[in-house]
């Protein structure tokens, strides 16, 4: 049987200098669900199109987390630099052989950095009113969307179990370098780098998710196991046009 990951960078390429954005992504949970490439693929910016595995899906995420110490370059901005976020991402990848995310929303706490990754990186932001708990092995993230589309919720209760290696599949899922995204109709890449994943199985105890129905994106089955980290701290490098 051929490797479903030949040719997949499971380690980052260096990070080209300066980091724009140094920030830590803790508590993450991952729902996925398999997608038939051709019903999203008019949804990928020019250049781009959708990734996909060898067992002919390409798959969307539902992703809660926390960011922390978020800042430009290598400095922390107080206040702004800690936030909840959800979400909703497709897998990307471009003729340069770039494996990528390609957001299709982006829920967070803080109004003021809306704005900015809408105009600057074409980051797709909502502005959201979030809860997080962690108590004992559950972990809960909840959202109600406040600007635009003004009450779409997103509810994900995840039971943590053990530590696990990842398959293929979810390293492929996992180990993404970068961003595609659009602005001013242009299709840029932005890199990033972080170390492996520390992943745990998770049994989803509870979901109600208006946001990955808004998307525009309809899954053809069932959600895969879920998988939560701890979390990793993750850098930014300078957006690339995508040519």
């Amino acid at each position: 049987m051929s490797d479903p990951l030949a040719g997949f960078a499971l380690t980052p390429d260096p990070l080209p200098r300066p980091v724009v954005f140094d920030q830590h992504w803790r508590s993450v949970g991952f729902v996925h669900w398999p997608v038939e490439p051709a019903t999203v693929a008019p949804l990928f910016p020019k250049g781009t199109r959708p990734d996909v595995f060898a067992d002919g899906f390409t798959y969307v995420g539902l992703v809660p987390f926390r960011m922390e110490d978020a800042g430009f370059g290598r400095r922390p901005v107080r206040y702004f630099g800690t936030f909840l976020e959800t979400n909703i991402r497709l897998y990307s990848v471009d003729d340069a052989g770039r494996h990528g995310v390609f957001f299709r929303s982006l829920d967070a706490t803080r109004l003021a950095i809306v704005p900015l990754a809408l105009v600057v990186f074409g980051i797709p932001y909502a502005w959201s009113r979030m809860r997080y708990s962690h108590v004992d092995d559950v972990v809960r993230y909840d959202s109600r969307r406040r600007w635009p589309r003004r009450g779409l919720r997103s509810h994900v209760a995840l039971r943590v179990g053990e530590p696990i290696e990842p398959t293929p599949l979810e390293s492929w899922l996992t180990a993404r370098w970068g961003a595609h995204s659009r602005v001013a109709g242009q299709t840029i890449w932005t890199p990033n780098e972080h170390g492996p994943w520390p992943l745990h199985r998770a049994e989803v105890l509870h979901l109600r998710d208006d946001l990955l129905g808004a998307s525009g994106v309809e899954p053809a089955g069932p959600a895969m196991p879920a998988l939560w980290s701890p979390g990793v701290r993750t850098r930014f490098g300078r957006p690339s046009p995508v040519r």
